[in-house]
């Protein structure tokens, strides 16, 4: 079986072991008891390693609120710590001793001040199954330096929102990507160094992406500074809290707040952007914008935000090399209703379209709707202005269950490096059925669609060495034999019905 990008394991044996105790409760509200208890236990762990080195070391200053605080460590208060949740595992009040836990922390982390959740304590939440989650989660160790080290925390965190992204269904793409077409967007800009910025960011997936691209090719995590908005309070706290477990400090805004009224970062030229916009929003409030100053090329539709969302970012794209990196519907490539074709091609005629990749379907849980990427970079290296490339990956990966597609590292290496090859004009070539390289004036001889099937062709079929003649005779023969295989069928379903009075 291919090998994919989601993490099994003792990941998919506490989920299931998380899911059976959520009885009758809904997804989306299980979800934030599952994710708030984590997000206390890792901090419980790598306050709880800190406190006994410091005990071990003999100066009394185990209880020091400093000595946390200069590791980036977060202070845990007596009543907020993990062995005092689990002591209380089995009681009635379980859910008040949660509630102050966490209301403690944020009081004496002001980075969390309003983020955590507090509403353990309600009447609907069962404490007998609250107290067993305890349980569950007290025998793994999420914080500590070596489970950090083994990115135990990200892993299951990141298992878990894919997850209940699945069970809520559409609703649960608004706050979660698949981690395989973030790692495949990550991969192609390669975010390094400098600002980048996500005007959707969900629960902040990309940014954590990012963090753990530059750490893979042994960058300084300090060399990014990460910006983001969202518009769902609830998911917004999300963001915090993911963010703030893998100890990324980010400016999310001082408070959720929609993009396009009321952008929380109007001066940032970020260096990066990676986005996942929701598709085709139709109430986005265009009407309202139509002098609005991010409308370089072209006042977008009031009825459909796709444009509205490529030029929000590319507005705030730094203008000399600045990426950005978006999922869009597929949609976005050919239409031409309400001034988006115009619009595509002025975009194109600027030469800020750099690539577009066509990915295969079923890569949501939330949503069947094709979709692609969009790379846009202001300051195109030498090989590729005056040119687009395209990809269409349409035929690669693999079905995870029967709903749900996946990229296998390969799949995502094949992409990325077919990209950074062309753009660095490093052994690149194109493969019929695959990629192009086309240049704007073979795309505007195609009216300025961006469909990468348009360009790339069809993949040339392998001779398999069997003559015309004979390839036709046999498959001719197999043709026949299925006709009177379906002729059979069809006379044994007529006598079934007949049987039971529904005949002819």
């Amino acid at each position: 079986m291919a090998t994919g990008t989601t993490n099994v394991g003792f990941e998919e044996q506490l989920w299931q072991a998380a899911d059976k105790l959520r009885s009758n409760m809904d997804a989306a509200e299980y979800k934030h008891v599952v994710l708030g208890l984590i997000f206390l236990k890792y901090v419980s762990d790598s306050f709880k390693e800190k406190f006994d080195q410091l005990k071990d070391e003999g100066y009394g200053d185990e209880e020091d609120r400093d000595e946390y605080i200069a590791d980036n460590i977060f202070w845990v208060p007596k009543d907020a710590r993990w062995e005092n949740i689990k002591a209380h595992a089995t009681s009635t009040d379980i859910g008040e001793i949660i509630d102050k836990a966490m209301e403690e922390i944020e009081k004496e982390n002001g980075s969390l001040k309003g983020v955590l959740t507090k509403n353990y304590s309600r009447r609907e939440l069962d404490k007998t199954r609250l107290g067993e989650l305890v349980t569950l989660f007290t025998n793994i160790d999420v914080g500590t330096t070596a489970a950090q080290e083994r990115d135990v925390l990200g892993r299951v965190y990141e298992y878990f929102l894919g997850k209940f992204a699945s069970a809520e269904g559409k609703l649960g793409g608004e706050f979660y990507t698949p981690s395989c077409i973030v790692r495949t967007l990550v991969e192609m800009i390669e975010p390094f160094e400098g600002q980048i910025f996500d005007p959707a960011c969900g629960s902040g997936g990309m940014f954590c992406q990012s963090a753990r691209f530059v750490k893979e090719h042994r960058g300084n995590i300090r060399d990014i500074s990460i910006f983001g908005q969202e518009s769902n309070p609830t998911t917004w706290k999300l963001a915090k809290m993911n963010l703030a477990l893998r100890g990324l400090e980010a400016n999310l805004g001082k408070h959720n707040a929609d993009s396009f009224h009321d952008d929380q970062h109007k001066t940032l030229k970020a260096n990066y952007i990676l986005a996942n916009p929701p598709f085709n929003i139709s109430d986005w409030g265009g009407e309202r914008l139509k002098d609005d100053i991010r409308w370089k090329y072209g006042v977008p539709p009031t009825n459909n935000a796709n444009y509205a969302w490529l030029q929000h970012m590319l507005h705030h794209l730094n203008p000399v090399g600045g990426v950005a990196a978006t999922v869009l519907a597929n949609g976005s490539l050919s239409s031409n209703t309400s001034n988006e074709g115009e619009i595509r091609k002025n975009m194109i005629n600027g030469d800020i379209v750099e690539c577009i990749v066509s990915m295969p379907g079923q890569l949501f849980y939330s949503t069947g709707i094709p979709v692609s990427l969009w790379l846009m970079r202001k300051g195109k290296t030498d090989e590729a202005k005056g040119k687009i490339l395209f990809i269409d990956a349409r035929n690669l990966g693999f079905m995870v269950d029967r709903k749900v597609r996946e990229l296998s590292e390969d799949d995502i290496q094949k992409i990325a490096s077919t990209y950074q090859n062309w753009r660095h004009g490093n052994d690149y070539e194109d493969i019929r059925g695959f990629c192009k390289s086309a240049t704007l004036d073979e795309v505007a001889e195609q009216d300025y669609i961006l469909t990468p099937g348009r360009y790339v062709g069809i993949a040339e079929l392998e001779d398999d060495g069997e003559p015309f003649d004979e390839k036709m005779t046999r498959l001719t023969t197999e043709l026949y034999d299925l006709f009177e295989e379906s002729h059979e069928l069809e006379n044994e379903i007529c006598k079934k019905l007949a049987a039971i009075g529904f005949g002819k």
